[in-house]
């Protein structure tokens, strides 16, 4: 008996999603556990969307700080998910993603951190990245 392996996300996906945490775009799947940001380690969960609007894909992103580390530490190189998780809904074909919502909804109160929004900005030594 083999196992089929069944690819339901691209990675032409994860190459278009970055963290709303940090803007970091690079993403590891740790097998058993899941699938975190490489730079804070936020979660990330895809679910297939239930309507589609006809695009060829339609993905929820849930994205989760639970295991977010050093959040509180330097605020000036990440941003915290209200309530500690959000959700993006992607719609599109590989090449031609693109955002359709967040929810919660941003606002005054909290705004994603965009794709590379703090790529400029060197984190201060003091700053572990050890939880």
């Amino acid at each position: 008996m083999s196992l089929e392996v069944i690819d339901r996300h691209s990675e032409a996906l994860f190459e278009f999603l970055w963290c709303p945490v940090c803007g970091h775009e690079v993403f590891r799947h740790i097998p058993f556990e899941g699938v975190f940001c490489k730079n804070c380690n936020t979660q990330v969960k895809l679910q297939e969307s239930r309507e589609s609007r006809g695009y060829e894909e339609a993905v929820l992103a849930c994205f989760n700080t639970a295991t977010t580390w050093n959040l509180h530490v330097d605020e000036k190189l990440r941003r915290d998910l209200p309530d500690g998780s959000a959700r993006v809904k992607v719609l599109g074909a590989p090449g031609a993603y693109q955002v359709d919502w967040w929810s919660p909804k941003p606002d005054v109160d909290w705004i994603p951190v965009e794709r590379r929004e703090f790529a400029d900005v060197e984190e201060p030594s003091e700053v572990s990245h050890l939880a």
